[in-house]
């Protein structure tokens, strides 16, 4: 009885050294791999989560974009050029419910027709309202030959 008491002392003994070592080093390594692994998941995670919010924000601004298409406006001839006043006088009407910015094109022509300078110019215009637009003869020295204006009737609106 006291062999066996020895043997079975020296094998929990012997046994109790191992498991020790052994715990401590499978322990330690098997919890970071746990904990390393965890991490990049629970991120991706939180990533795709945040995606969805963000792809529906633009939705709303893009609707609202088309909600308000603006229209050009009108032109109309008041004045043409002379000598003693080289400008144009157009009326510009806005068909907008909001202040736009209109752009008016002329073309000063002289008596045989023929077309002596083209040129633009733009204005704001209240909303639902009209302006009267100067749109001065430029890049020539020919006021004297200017017999007649052509506007065109549509103001293109600034988009």
């Amino acid at each position: 009885m006291v062999v066996l008491a020895l043997t079975g002392f020296s094998s929990t003994h012997g046994h109790r050294s191992r498991s020790h070592h052994g715990g401590d080093g499978g322990g330690c390594s098997s919890s970071r791999q746990d904990h390393d692994s965890s991490t990049p998941v629970s991120g991706g995670d939180a990533t795709r989560r945040s995606r969805p919010t963000r792809a529906s924000t633009p939705t709303p601004s893009s609707s609202g974009a088309t909600a308000r298409p603006q229209k050009d406006g009108t032109a109309v001839l008041v004045h043409c050029a002379s000598p003693d006043d080289p400008y144009a006088t157009v009326e510009v009407r806005n068909p907008n419910a909001s202040e736009s910015l209109f752009t008016v094109k002329i073309t000063f022509k002289d008596g045989y027709g023929g077309t002596i300078v083209k040129t633009s110019d733009q204005t704001y215009v209240s909303a639902k309202g009209t302006a009267t637009l100067r749109v001065a003869v430029a890049g020539t020295g020919r006021v004297d030959d200017i017999e007649h204006c052509e506007v065109n009737p549509k103001a293109a609106v600034d988009r």
